[in-house]
């Protein structure tokens, strides 16, 4: 057998056993999506723990820096999504299914993986651990609610309750077999933001009601509207899995997946808008500078709705949990087939999912500090990955005329999104330590 034979029966395995492999792996095993399975998926990604988070934001940023950040937010991020959807299929007949192998297109094999796949990692366990310590905390508050003669039980107790419903649905193959979880989700977000709002429009604006700065020394304002800065990113936070949705959807060149693709984000953004803007204006309208760093805690009455609002926020951050845990399956169990040499069997999927649910648990029950955390992953992680990293990689890639609308759009995003990752965490940070300073661990 000749060189050339030996290479090219060489290359035809080699590329049999990466179809075989995308045919496992969760991302790449299933491409019968519809348009609104990545409206659900994208809905559930971005609603979670954020929108709860936001009259708290408001109530350190003030209504006129508040409502430009939140407006600037939406559209900097629905803009900066439209970018990826669009690179998905931008070389003829090859397809960007993860967020890293756009990024090693971008900036080369190496220096991709090595920008990409430290800040996805970062985002997406980050996420996992908030909605642990959210989950837990909300199953908490149902107990403390529905019982508030019954003994007091730790919040280590309901985030383990939380976590054991995970270690079962984790082992759901792949993207398109959560779509019932995700749909579920995404119908629970809408419920519990409505709830939110619409329980603190029917309590109304008490004559007291204060909308003053929130706190009473000049540092502790700078840190917190630096802080509250990071709860707004966290809270438009869908980005780091848009490709790895956008993979499960067929694909042709008549049929491109960029146009149901962006069918189902724009779907999404609507959704967005009408859980967000409500909740971040009318919360902040009704307590002011009072508000609790999650909507519902401030919301004691009627205890029905509370316990109801607090099951919904429970439903949909276990599929939020399940839509970026996907994200991390993917690269771990990719990881050690590939550079490892492990079989692809259900027994290294097991171990794999089921250490990682542990993780995240133990990472959450040691750390729920909800407030400082939503603030410090929404600036460190979720900025670059949202807000101005697919920026980058479209001057790198297409290479806009220098000072047209393009160029200049895309580095007012890169401006404000690097302005954003080095501020915010700073402020969270200080609130974390604030809030460490009284905690007892696994209390």
């Amino acid at each position: 057998m000749t060189e050339v034979e030996k290479k090219k029966r060489g290359s035809g395995s080699e590329g049999s056993s990466n179809k075989d492999l995308n045919d496992w792996l969760p991302i790449t095993s299933s491409r019968n999506a519809k348009w609104y399975y990545s409206a659900f998926h994208n809905v559930t990604a971005m609603v979670g723990a954020g929108v709860l988070g936001l009259p708290y934001a408001m109530s350190q940023l003030g209504w006129g820096a508040g409502a430009t950040v939140m407006v600037l937010s939406w559209v900097i991020t629905l803009y900066t999504l439209w970018q990826m959807v669009e690179m998905h299929e931008m070389v003829p007949g090859k397809r960007f299914d993860r967020y890293h192998e756009l990024g090693q297109h971008a900036f080369g094999e190496k220096l991709g993986l090595w920008i990409v796949v430290p800040q996805q990692l970062m985002v997406e366990v980050g996420v996992n651990i908030v909605y642990m310590v959210t989950g837990g905390k909300s199953i908490k508050k149902i107990y403390d609610t529905a019982c508030p003669s019954c003994r007091p039980l730790k919040t280590t107790y309901f985030i383990m309750m939380f976590s054991s419903i995970h270690f079962f649905l984790s082992y759901c193959p792949n993207f398109n077999s959560i779509t019932l979880v995700s749909f579920l989700a995404a119908i629970m977000s809408l419920s519990y933001s409505t709830i939110g709002w619409g329980a603190s429009v029917r309590k109304g604006i008490a004559p007291e009601v204060d909308y003053s700065p929130r706190a009473s020394t000049t540092a502790g304002r700078l840190f917190g509207f630096l802080s509250a800065l990071g709860d707004v990113a966290f809270a438009f936070a869908g980005h780091n899995v848009v490709l790895e949705i956008q993979a499960t959807m067929p694909s042709s060149p008549e049929k491109p997946a960029k146009k149901p693709m962006w069918k189902g984000v724009i779907f999404a953004y609507i959704v967005v808008a009408l859980c967000y803007f409500p909740v971040a204006f009318v919360g902040y309208a009704v307590f002011g500078k009072s508000v609790e760093d999650n909507i519902l805690i401030s919301l004691e009455k009627p205890a029905w709705l509370i316990i109801i609002a607090n099951a919904f926020v429970v439903v949909h951050v276990i599929g939020s949990y399940q839509v970026f845990a996907m994200g991390v399956f993917d690269m771990v169990e990719s990881y050690l087939v590939k550079q490892r040499k492990f079989s692809p069997t259900k027994t290294l999927r097991f171990i794999v999912r089921t250490s990682y649910v542990a993780l995240t648990m133990v990472l959450g029950i040691t750390f729920p500090f909800f407030g400082g955390l939503l603030g410090f992953f929404g600036g460190f992680a979720f900025a670059p990955t949202t807000y101005f990293l697919p920026c980058i990689m479209w001057l790198a890639i297409y290479k806009p005329k220098k000072f047209g609308l393009s160029w200049f759009t895309n580095w007012i995003c890169i401006i404000l999104g690097v302005l954003l990752m080095i501020l915010a965490p700073i402020g969270a940070l200080r609130q974390i330590i604030l809030q460490a300073k009284d905690y007892k661990f696994y209390s």
